[in-house]
């Protein structure tokens, strides 16, 4: 959910006009998308995990020498039909690769200091107010 949907909901809530009605729905709504979020954030976690675990067993196997230590790598990544299918595609994918870690990188230097001068709200249209 974007800022200015929390900040809709806040303004709704907020208007004396609203009745009980509406924020029961509003309620049930916001119950459905939290379990809906919640499912694709469990179904997130197992593909993580699943990679996490193909990964760490290439790993192992390329430790002791094992004859094709990428299969299990392999096999998930065919599985999600995430392979690269000819030289072009493992290009643009080393490059994206690439990209990724370049900018993985710069979000780990310290972020420059801020100015604590006027605060400015956003997402704040000019035909509702905000409760205070």
């Amino acid at each position: 959910m974007t800022r200015s949907e929390f900040d809709d909901i806040r303004a709704f809530l907020a208007d004396e006009a609203t009745h009980a009605g509406d924020l029961l729905r509003i309620a049930r709504t916001l119950i459905d998308d939290l379990e809906h979020a919640r499912m694709r954030e469990a179904i997130l976690r197992t593909h993580y995990l699943r990679l996490l675990t193909a990964a760490r067993a290439t790993m192992a196997a390329d430790s002791v020498d094992a004859p094709d230590p990428l299969a299990f790598l392999r096999h998930e990544l065919a599985e999600r039909g995430q392979l690269p299918e000819d030289g072009e595609a493992a290009q643009r994918i080393l490059s994206d690769a690439r990209t990724a870690a370049a900018l993985l990188a710069c979000l780990e230097q310290p972020a420059p200091a801020r100015s604590r001068g006027l605060r400015l709200r956003r997402c704040v249209g000019s035909g509702r107010t905000l409760p205070r």
